[in-house]
């Protein structure tokens, strides 16, 4: 899977992700292709964990979505999102399953989102949370939490404390892996 997460701290903002590939036991790193798991979208910089199937559609649904691709509040990323997962079983054909008695479809979706507004995690039943210093998500993501726990009250940037959380992802979980690609920007007043 990945570690992915993003930060927030002393107006800076910054997202960062490990950039290895898994398919089941086969490990893809960066040695053998460009895995880069940020892609921009408007202001916003997304950050996926799950299925590599999700990186092409979501990229492309969310570009040509145009102007109702909205995700500088928790509210315009649920409204997005909502959108989204409907496009998603029209043209793309997801598969909506997860369990028998859950309330909702499914988008079968993770994700971070880091914007000059903010930064939200969107999970599969269209749940969005705004953070107000960190979060992670795939497979990484307990080990990436504690780093980041740990260092937050001592580290300055937001940026630093990203590259901590996914380089102790990496160190961790077999399906993480460096080098790390950490984007940060200021955060918007």
């Amino acid at each position: 899977m990945t570690t992915c997460v993003v930060v927030k701290k002393n107006d800076e903002i910054a997202i960062a992700a490990d950039s290895l590939v898994t398919f089941g036991d086969t490990r893809l790193s960066q040695d053998y292709e460009a895995n880069d798991k940020i892609f921009m979208v408007g202001q916003s910089y997304v950050s996926l964990a799950g299925t590599t199937a999700h990186f092409p559609v979501l990229k492309k649904l969310l570009t040509d979505m145009g102007e109702e691709c909205r995700l500088s509040t928790r509210e315009q990323v649920f409204e997005t999102f909502t959108r989204v997962h409907q496009i998603l079983k029209d043209k793309y054909f997801l598969n909506i399953k997860e369990e028998e008695d859950d309330p909702y479809e499914s988008s079968q979706i993770t994700a971070l989102i880091a914007n000059p507004q903010g930064v939200f995690g969107v999970y599969s039943y269209r749940e969005v949370f705004s953070f107000d210093r960190f979060w992670a998500i795939g497979s990484g993501k307990t080990f990436a939490l504690g780093a980041m726990y740990a260092a937050y009250p001592s580290l300055g940037s937001a940026k630093e404390i990203a590259e901590l959380g996914v380089a102790a992802g990496a160190e961790f979980d077999k399906s993480s892996a460096l080098p790390c690609r950490v984007i940060s920007f200021a955060m918007q007043k």
